[in-house]
């Protein structure tokens, strides 16, 4: 298997014979920070086309069709768009947190997103607290999002973060135990050691019913944590317009935006990671030619069918259940959820102690 750490050494080789040792460094920041900006947006652009798709599939329409073959270009006209659309003054607002907010969202998107490990050699964090890292980072989105409601000095984008504030810190516990179930099981936090532990299987398959029960809590608190239906409640059109970006317009809008769509595939990433294989490959025991073959396929092929896999599934939720209320939502997360998962986390303990997996 093509591992990226070739490619990676030989950049650092490349700028090492042509600049200065003090430069070098300042270079592949740059670089690093330009492709993940690259790769971010290229994400987010693909991911809307997706929703857009999948949604017309679900409703039996056909979805983007005009702009390009198939449509495909109708995200990039529509980005271009928000990048020249004015930006409108709102009155008797808190200017200074209204124009903050937007950018705190962005900027932990970002920083969650640069800590997937996309493919073997292919990552920009790596170290020993790496799950620890990506759980704080992601959690700091929420306060752009109460920034925006309170800023707004709008009585519905107050009412959305409430409800986003509530939700998100609600269901981060869920995610934080079924993610802490999984680094019971493997006995690390470092992302890259994580995956490389599922080489001879798939957490999903050596963890036994622990491992597949945190599974399933996570897609459905994963979902409920980037407002997607049915657990989108803070955006609910019907009864709040918007939510807390109600009052925003321009590029300040399409940061919340943009951030809500690669914040989905940051779930589905982490999934993909923790519970099924990450970039490995399938193996399967005894059948050596079939694995064979299977370690031909790039591993950044594998991690991206995988994470497409997970987003499909958290699309598919949003197009087929209807949307809960606020009471029915933290009643799952508090009376169903959180038991469900401490229950399972002290079973994975019971498992790993007494070695009980594969």
């Amino acid at each position: 298997m093509f591992d990226f750490r070739v490619v990676t050494q030989w950049v650092d080789a490349t700028l090492h014979q042509y600049l200065p040792a003090s430069l070098v460094t300042t270079t592949e920041f740059v670089l690093v920070g330009v492709c993940l900006l690259v790769a971010y947006a290229v994400m987010a652009l693909g991911l809307i086309y997706a929703e857009r798709k999948v949604c017309a599939f679900f409703q039996c329409r056909l979805g983007p069709n005009r702009v390009g073959p198939f449509g495909m270009i109708q995200t990039v006209t529509d980005m271009i768009k928000m990048l020249i659309k004015e930006i409108i003054e709102i009155n008797h607002v808190d200017r200074f947190l209204f124009n903050l907010a937007p950018y705190i969202v962005i900027i932990a998107s970002l920083l969650a997103f640069s800590c997937i490990p996309f493919a073997k050699g292919l990552e920009i964090i790596d170290f020993n607290v790496g799950i620890f890292f990506l759980i704080a980072v992601s959690s700091i989105g929420i306060v752009g999002i109460l920034l925006a409601g309170w800023a707004s000095n709008n009585k519905f984008s107050l009412i959305g973060a409430m409800r986003s504030g509530a939700q998100m810190i609600s269901y981060e516990l869920s995610i934080g135990l079924s993610i802490l179930t999984m680094v019971v099981l493997t006995g690390s936090m470092q992302l890259s050691t994580i995956v490389e532990s599922q080489a001879d299987g798939w957490f999903i398959f050596k963890g036994h019913l622990p491992a597949l029960i945190a599974f399933i809590v996570y897609l459905i608190a994963g979902t409920a944590e980037t407002n997607r239906g049915p657990f989108d409640l803070p955006e609910a059109e019907s009864e709040l317009t918007a939510g807390y970006h109600t009052e925003y317009s321009g590029m300040h809008f399409g940061f919340f935006y943009v951030a809500e769509f690669v914040n989905m595939f940051i779930v589905a990433a982490v999934a993909t990671t923790l519970f099924w294989g990450g970039w490995m490959p399938l193996h399967i025991p005894g059948w050596e030619n079939f694995n064979t073959v299977m370690d031909y396929i790039p591993s950044i092929f594998w991690f991206l069918g995988k994470s497409a896999v997970m987003v499909f599934i958290i699309m598919w939720f949003k197009w087929t259940f209807p949307r809960l209320r606020i009471d029915q939502l933290l009643t799952l997360e508090w009376k169903y959820l959180l038991p469900i998962n401490l229950c399972n986390l002290f079973l994975m303990v019971f498992v790993v102690v007494f070695k009980l997996h594969f």
